[in-house]
């Protein structure tokens, strides 16, 4: 059996093009086998406020605050909210920060199999007002905004609409689902008349992040199952192009468990019977009108995204009362929103520009 020495030995034989290509599997291979994971989350921050599995984060910087109202930034109850700060330079937390403004995360933490029971109405009723008055006193102000990414825009949204004595000055959410009508292959996927929601979660009690991950994949399996191998060996020589692969590969590899009666919610009430947008839905005893919205409003969707599609996150802006509101539908997809070239060209500087001139 040849070396690798052996096989380097042999390869300055070959053609040009080919060594290349040799030179590429190598680095390929190496960055799936031997590399050191990245490092995520450089941003500096501080715990704030605990409850059960979640944090509150404040971020810290040594440059002074130059907007009075304070952002907090939901994430979804799917993987982990470090994509909002995956690295220097590729950060929409660092990015603001750096811009004065005053940013909390909500972090879910990792549920386990003792939080099944767990429903929406808990993170929306309990955690998320008690995380907006704290990032209140602990700015010293009387106004706050928030920030939705993925299904934590949903249920911002549902908080906001829930809770009109809160003094809410700003919502920014970045592709989250409004409107279930027409989900795609996703909803053909999680269609009722073949998708027995109670079935898994009776089953399971938590749903595995590889179920929700292979749910993702499925939308466009050929790009996804392969498409990042393909690349990974065409740009092998590109250290920049791998510094990014590998940041991107851990983020969607490190999911987190779905807490199993959260999910009854999501798949039924949502993708199955579209209760939020009919003005339907149930929180708690609470029938959600987002006709209660009235705070200033930025809606951004991506026109590459297969999982929030434009159409299902643009559904949003009928429905509320907001005076001061805007949609955008940017050229990016459901994670290029938050991470990479377009992000860092488009996304940071038109959620930052908008909240600057809504934050004094």
């Amino acid at each position: 059996m040849l070396t690798t020495n052996d096989w380097e030995k042999q390869a300055q034989f070959y053609p040009e093009e080919y060594q290349q290509f040799l030179k590429r599997i190598k680095r390929a291979s190496e960055v799936l086998t031997s590399d050191a994971e990245p490092k995520v989350a450089p941003t500096p921050k501080e715990v704030v406020w605990t409850r059960n599995k979640t944090k509150l984060y404040r971020y810290i910087s040594d440059q002074p605050k130059k907007h009075k109202i304070p952002l907090l930034m939901v994430y979804a109850l799917i993987n982990k909210p470090y994509v909002l700060d995956l690295t220097k330079g590729g950060s929409l937390i660092e990015y603001l920060v750096n811009q004065g403004f005053d940013v909390y995360l909500l972090d879910w933490g990792t549920p386990g199999y003792e939080d099944r029971h767990m429903k929406l109405d808990d993170f929306i009723m309990d955690y998320i007002p008690r995380a907006v008055k704290k990032v209140m006193k602990r700015s010293s102000v009387e106004e706050v905004s928030l920030l939705g990414y993925c299904m934590g825009g949903t249920m911002t949204s549902i908080f906001a609409a829930l809770h009109p004595e809160l003094p809410i000055r700003n919502l920014v959410f970045m592709t989250s689902p409004f409107d279930f009508e027409n989900s795609g292959s996703y909803g053909e996927m999680l269609n009722e008349k073949f998708f027995d929601v109670d079935k898994v979660v009776d089953t399971l009690g938590v749903v595995p992040p590889e179920m929700i991950d292979m749910g993702n994949k499925l939308m466009k399996p050929m790009a996804n199952f392969y498409g990042p191998y393909v690349s990974l060996v065409d740009r092998a020589d590109n250290e920049r192009f791998i510094s990014s692969f590998k940041l991107l590969q851990k983020w969607l590899n490190d999911g987190i468990p779905f807490p199993g009666e959260a999910y009854r919610q999501w798949i039924r009430d949502f993708y199955q019977k579209n209760k939020l947008i009919k003005g339907e839905l149930v929180i708690r005893g609470q029938r959600v009108n987002l006709k209660n919205i009235k705070a200033n409003v930025l809606n951004l969707s991506g026109k590459n995204d297969l999982i929030a599609q434009p159409h299902m996150v643009e559904g949003l802006m009928n429905s509320i009362s907001s005076k001061d509101k805007q949609y955008l539908n940017l050229p990016v997809g459901h994670t290029s929103i938050t991470f990479g070239s377009q992000a860092t060209k488009i996304t940071y500087p038109t959620i930052s520009e908008w909240l600057a001139e809504r934050s004094n």
